[in-house]
């Protein structure tokens, strides 16, 4: 029995030291390739309704115009079952294929304006003057997958 407990220590402690207190990109994990755009949103209590209304006339339009000319792989909202704990409430998502898709490009903003019209515009820029009596945007983040290998 001592010999098993013995060993069995041995191989605990052997295990231990070769354990890694930090781990090194490309070798112990990758790094994915779409990259996520979040914007996070603290909506006023009782107003997340008003605000996804608004969303629909400006936000997700424009949203959906990248995503049907190819701009930008998929976009989501989602929001808090917990709406008024915490700085945000509301996540506004943007997924994109690569970080190249966030480069500008003119061929890319002309094909866009020529789907967005000028009535798309003025009901976006008079929407969105309003926003602030609803909501607050607590912060923008560019995220990355982490691949744990």
């Amino acid at each position: 029995m001592t010999k098993i407990l013995i060993t069995l220590a041995c191989v605990v402690f052997s295990s231990l030291s070769i354990a890694k207190d930090r781990l090194e990109i490309y070798q112990d994990y990758d790094i994915g390739t779409e990259i996520m755009v979040m914007t996070t949103v603290k909506v006023d209590p009782n107003m997340e309704d008003v605000y996804l209304a608004g969303l629909t006339q400006s936000w997700v339009k424009a949203v959906k115009i990248q995503k049907e000319l190819g701009f930008i792989k998929d976009w989501k909202i989602y929001g808090s079952d917990l709406p008024v704990s915490g700085d945000f409430n509301m996540l506004l998502v943007v997924t994109m294929a690569s970080g190249a898709d966030l480069e500008p490009k003119k061929a890319k903003y002309d094909a866009f304006i020529k789907k967005w019209s000028e009535s798309d515009k003025q009901i976006s820029d008079e929407i969105s003057a309003k926003y602030p009596e609803v909501r607050t945007l607590t912060g923008e983040y560019r995220m990355r997958e982490i691949i744990l290998k």
